[in-house]
């Protein structure tokens, strides 16, 4: 078929036609001219027949035609002169009714093909009778019959093709999603391995370097002044407190990305700021003065998800790395169930400091849920159980309020230690 597919949806054909057809309708074309200029009786039925083999190769040639549904439609009205021309001079001229079918089909939108492949038909059928052909069913069976198969054939290929693109294009669609399903997969991995080697050095490395420090430092109070043995002591110990310093810089490289340019406070901050990272947006007001909640006009639009709002409570006090880690987890994973399935318009996320624990709670004022009917999530994600078994890892509670239609309520209180209340207790294991 002359024409070939365009990046343009609105100047191409509705389906490519492959090499192999081409070239067999090319061949079809040729063979049938030739017969009709051949079996002529007169000169001017071959002189037709070489003119519209003429402007058929010319369609094969020319770019326009080629790149453009309405030079190609041009093209098609010039042939089909051409041919009514032929079929007038020549009964043989019968026979390229056929492949004018298939580029009438192949050419033009479904609405206009079929009404002229009926039309060249029926000229086919009336050049026949009007030669002086006596009338039979073959007379008309056999143009119509043909305009049938060109017809059954070009939608049926059409319609294979388009469903084979549909599937492509689904295919390539899971591969993407399969990729970026495992690029999650590995990065939550990887988040989550640091998470572990983290509390695993403060648990055990770093806690054993702090006991050993505080034991050495009783026993240096304990020798007398001049003892030989005080200079020994004075030096592990301060081996210890040397380990015990890198230990907690490891601590603090294995921290999430969150972590790493602020407090606790300013990566919940920006976390409101985005309304639960990737799940949505919202707007923040964060400290006594917050007043209302902000506009609702995140980096995702209006309306695509809460407005949330973050508060301070107390004086703040660092905490240890485990702590920040667990409550910056709880809070994002909340956040994320409260966009995902709650259909809150607002949220709030607090973080309290007090006397002898720090305490987070993030209310919403959404759909709201039986507590008791929570089953495990199917996703894999960071749902209630996972929040609950984090927080009573450090010794803390894990509290959820809810009800449906009354919004959900979640809170989460860590211990602190005296050590910990301190304003200079940065880091302290």
């Amino acid at each position: 078929m002359a024409p070939h597919s365009s990046p343009h949806p609105a100047r191409r054909p509705l389906t490519p036609a492959p090499f192999v057809l081409r070239l067999c309708l090319h061949l079809l074309m040729a063979g049938l001219l030739v017969l009709a200029a051949v079996r002529a009786h007169s000169a001017a039925g071959t002189v037709a027949a070489a003119v519209t083999g003429a402007v058929y190769a010319a369609g094969s040639y020319l770019p326009p035609v080629r790149t453009s549904r309405r030079a190609a439609a041009v093209w098609l009205g010039v042939l089909g002169a051409s041919w009514l021309a032929m079929l007038w001079l020549t009964p043989e001229a019968l026979w390229v009714a056929f492949p004018l079918y298939f580029l009438q089909l192949h050419l033009l939108p479904v609405r206009w093909s079929l009404p002229a492949v009926a039309l060249t038909a029926g000229a086919a059928i009336l050049s026949y009778v009007g030669h002086g052909a006596a009338l039979n069913p073959g007379v008309f069976i056999g143009p119509l019959l043909g305009a049938a198969v060109a017809v059954a054939t070009v939608l049926g290929y059409q319609a294979l093709y388009r469903e084979s693109e549909r599937r492509r294009r689904l295919i390539e669609e899971l591969i993407g999603a399969r990729a970026e399903l495992a690029a999650a997969e590995r990065h939550a991995g990887t988040l989550a391995e640091r998470e572990r080697l983290a509390r695993e050095i403060h648990d055990t490395l770093a806690q054993g370097l702090s006991s050993i420090q505080l034991l050495l430092r009783a026993a240096e109070r304990a020798l007398p002044p001049d003892s030989p043995a005080a200079g020994h002591i004075e030096r592990a110990r301060r081996a210890a407190q040397d380990n015990l310093t890198e230990a907690r810089r490891f601590v603090r490289a294995l921290t999430p990305s969150d972590l790493e340019h602020g407090s606790l406070a300013a990566a919940l901050e920006r976390l409101c700021e985005l309304g639960a990272g990737p799940y949505g947006p919202g707007a923040v007001a964060y400290g006594p003065e917050a007043g209302a909640y902000g506009p609702g006009a995140g980096a995702y639009g209006p309306g695509a998800g809460p407005r949330v709002r973050f508060s301070v409570s107390g004086t703040p006090v660092e905490l240890p790395t485990p702590y920040e880690v667990a409550l910056l987890r709880i809070a994002q994973s909340a956040l994320a169930n409260t966009v995902r399935h709650a259909s809150a318009s607002r949220a709030e996320i607090t973080l309290s400091f007090m006397d002898a624990s720090v305490t987070l709670d993030v209310v919403d004022d959404g759909e709201g849920f039986e507590p008791g009917s929570v089953r495990p999530s199917s996703e894999g994600g960071f749902g209630l159980p996972a929040m609950r078994a984090r927080a009573e890892s450090l010794g803390g509670t894990f509290t959820v309020e809810s009800a449906p239609g009354q919004g959900t309520a979640v809170a989460v209180s860590l211990p602190l230690s005296p050590e910990d209340r301190s304003p200079t207790a940065g880091g302290t294991a």
